[in-house]
């Protein structure tokens, strides 16, 4: 996976450097805080394996959280970026029924540990087709990398999930300046289909401290999964989120 991070800045790089110079501005974006599971539906595989939820039926901790994007600015309405959002949540507990995981069987009331990991890479184009001193309301497309595990262990058995996968997803950006330096963000990628559906969406409100740093503060939601014969799940988290944006 570094690999892939390496690629997708490498490619940011070389955009960055064949766009137009006038009016350029490139961010730092940092964002962290806390993560909360909500439901995490689990059947692997997707026909013969046995459904359960690691948040309700086993206890998911709340993690801490990070993720980096960068961001290039250029002619004032178009804007790309590449973002490293990792995630991970562990959860322990039992079960009064046995479990079926991919190609395991752990029996009912083995004390389980798990983890599910939903690493993101993305490269991002959006286009402001309205941007004036009030609002700025824009939409593109993400080009996404998942890098997706779900891992079982208990009772001297273990077994995991791996998937890495592309998925092409809609983005978009509202900014509503309501009142001098303080504004509400509504931003995410978002995309539903036969195979699945994954949304990304933070709502918040951000706060110009000067004209090199925004200050944010606000809710974020990650919500998707699929269902096919290798992999049930659908998840929701929840993120209460802290950021800052640095303009160079």
């Amino acid at each position: 996976m570094k690999t892939i991070v390496s690629v997708s800045f490498v490619l940011l790089g070389i955009v960055v450097s064949l766009a137009p110079e006038a009016h350029a501005q490139i961010d730092l974006d940092i964002e962290t805080g806390v993560v909360f599971s909500g439901y995490n539906d689990v059947r692997i595989p997707g026909k013969g394996g046995t459904l359960f939820s690691l948040s309700e039926e086993l206890e998911a901790d709340p993690e801490a959280f990070y993720r980096i994007r960068v961001m290039y600015h250029f002619n004032e309405r178009h804007h790309l970026g590449a973002l490293y959002a990792p995630l991970s949540i562990n959860s322990a507990g039992q079960l009064n029924r046995a479990l079926v995981f991919e190609g395991e069987t752990f029996p009912a009331k083995t004390p389980l540990e798990t983890t599910f990991k939903f690493n993101s890479y993305r490269l991002f184009y959006r286009y402001d087709f309205l941007r004036n001193d009030d609002i700025e309301i824009g939409a593109g497309f993400t080009a996404k990398i998942r890098d997706a595990r779900i891992a079982v262990s208990g009772g001297g058995r273990e077994s995991e999930k791996t998937n890495v996968g592309f998925v092409p997803i809609i983005h978009f950006r509202v900014l509503w300046k309501f009142a001098g330096d303080l504004a509400l963000l509504l931003e995410g990628d978002a995309l539903a289909a036969p195979q699945g559906r994954a949304e990304d969406v933070l709502a918040a409100f951000m706060y110009r401290v000067s004209d090199d740093i925004d200050v944010k503060a606000g809710y974020r939601i990650l919500e998707g999964g699929a269902d096919n014969d290798e992999v049930y799940n659908f998840t929701l988290v929840n993120y209460a989120s802290l950021g800052a944006v640095y303009h160079f």
